[in-house]
């Protein structure tokens, strides 16, 4: 099976160059945080958009309609792309337009392959997280390890970088969250941790069971609790670093922190009323944090 039938290509997407590929795929994305990143400068804005596009790719595979055994077949393939983007021998336009920032930024493989079994883990019909160990082995792959990518790339200090990926990785996925319990329900995904569903009364690990559990709200009390705490910690970090270094990290926490404190004003009676910021909100903060900031 040749390259482009096991990782196939978006269609429409320039293939060459691999940069204009990526750039075009963030702007298809329609994500806010584009103009935010303009801002950088034009290789480490490559080099964020090339992370992006990965992670986009990777994460629609998971979220897909798929068989499972094709989307593992899938996400083994993006396996073997790394370890080609590492031999230098990579084929996708992804990877080839990641071979700059990984010798120049230092990208660590172990990293994207941690998005990967992140995305595995997504990927199967039935998601069960069994206790906060897991729970935070999953943000670590699928946030974490996507913020220790970016804070190379944004050029900040070892320490402080993996310190900051650790603190806001894990503030923005709980927040993810806590958003989403219902719509990941109805996908038959439940990322709060098994055994704590158990003390808050859920009688079993149906999605109903989960969302009539009794003491629920207390649950997420907690969870969100946990995330303030990982928010400040992050702030504290931020608060000490460059300000043009952290100003895409920034934005981030402003989206997801805005998210994060309309669903504790919420309250946890009503799961189904959306709290998240419109698009002309993430735009402001895009232009105030990105543009200005």
């Amino acid at each position: 099976m040749s390259v482009d039938e096991t990782l196939p290509l978006e269609p429409g997407l320039p293939a060459n160059p691999p940069d204009a590929y990526v750039e075009a795929l963030v702007r298809r994305a329609g994500t806010s945080f584009f103009w935010g990143m303009r801002r950088l400068e034009v290789e480490r804005r490559r080099a964020v958009f090339a992370v992006y596009a990965f992670c986009r790719e990777v994460d629609d595979i998971a979220d897909g309609d798929l068989p499972l055994d094709r989307k593992r077949a899938l996400l083994d393939a993006w396996r073997v792309e790394i370890e080609l983007l590492y031999g230098g021998a990579c084929h996708h336009p992804i990877t080839r337009a990641l071979r700059g920032p990984v010798a120049m930024y230092g990208l660590n493989k172990a990293d994207f392959l941690a998005v990967i079994d992140g995305m595995e883990m997504d990927a199967q019909p039935r998601v069960r997280i069994a206790d906060m160990d897991e729970l935070l082995l999953y943000c670590d792959r699928v946030a974490c390890a996507v913020g220790r990518l970016c804070v190379r790339i944004f050029g900040m200090g070892e320490d402080e970088g993996i310190r900051l990926s650790a603190e806001l990785g894990l503030a923005l996925q709980l927040t993810n969250i806590l958003r989403d319990i219902v719509e990941d329900a109805g996908r038959d995904r439940v990322y709060l941790p098994a055994d704590m569903l158990a003390d808050a009364g859920a009688s079993g690990d149906g999605t109903e069971d989960i969302l009539t559990a009794p003491m629920l709200p207390e649950l997420c009390e907690q969870l969100a609790h946990r995330a303030d705490c990982h928010f400040k910690a992050a702030e504290r970090t931020i608060a000490g670093a460059d300000p043009a270094v952290v100003r895409p990290a920034v934005m981030m926490m402003q989206v997801y922190r805005r998210i994060l404190d309309k669903l504790v004003v919420r309250g946890w009676g009503d799961l189904e009323h959306d709290v998240g910021p419109s698009k002309f909100e993430k735009l402001m903060i895009a232009v105030r944090y990105g543009v200005f900031g």
